[in-house]
């Protein structure tokens, strides 16, 4: 199965993605905040929807990707390397300007199932820093001669839902405990801040260190 990752590549990403997803972010807050606000059942949905916009960002990426290979390699070592420098420029951001997760206990007119999927799925797809995350965290782990990129990527995609769902719907069930406490430790949102910082100045070093050869 060419699309299959090797073993080290797989265990890098696992761990990168792992710490992202426990890096508050607008779908965490969101499906939080409808925990609180519906209850659990409300945040599962959200969740599912969330999720489904990580599918699309992920066939986005994977065919843009091999399109651009095809046409250009060189185009495709520009877009990485640029994606370093943005890496690098979140870290920066997470480090002068801290975590932006906030919720708040309130409560909210109940939606349909469908209706919380769709919010989910917007707020997730119409979120411009999702596609250029995607752009560049994606391809870190594919090179441009793999003639299974396409489906790596893909693959890459599918499996950071699954490696971050759990991660979302734990946080949703257990909304009113994590917010208290999270609120009441400022000292554990810097350490998440400085977490964030370290993974993308790493991902950026590794494409500015190996993309010159």
């Amino acid at each position: 199965m060419d699309f299959l990752p090797s073993l080290s590549t797989l265990l890098a990403f696992t761990a990168a993605s792992l710490l992202l997803a426990l890096t508050p972010g607008p779908d965490m807050t969101l499906s939080i905040s409808r925990a609180l606000g519906q209850g659990r059942r409300a945040a599962l949905f959200v969740v599912l929807g969330t999720s489904l916009g990580v599918v699309c960002h992920t066939l986005l990426v994977a065919f843009g990707i091999s399109a651009l290979i095809t046409a250009s390699p060189t185009a495709f070592f520009i877009l990485k390397t640029g994606g370093a420098a943005y890496l690098l420029w979140l870290a920066i951001q997470a480090i002068r300007f801290g975590s932006s997760f906030s919720v708040k206990k309130v409560e909210q007119s109940k939606s349909s199932a469908l209706a919380n999927i769709s919010t989910g799925f917007w707020v997730n797809i119409l979120n411009p820093k999702v596609i250029i995350f995607f752009m560049t965290f994606l391809p870190q782990f594919v090179t441009a001669h793999d003639p299974a990129v396409t489906q790596k990527l893909i693959f890459f995609g599918i499996f950071f839902i699954v490696l971050g769902m759990p991660v979302n719907v734990l946080a949703a069930l257990a909304a009113d405990r994590l917010s208290n406490w999270l609120q009441s430790n400022p000292k554990v949102l810097r350490g998440i801040d400085y977490t964030f910082a370290g993974v993308f100045s790493v991902f950026a070093a590794k494409i500015f260190l190996t993309q010159a050869r």
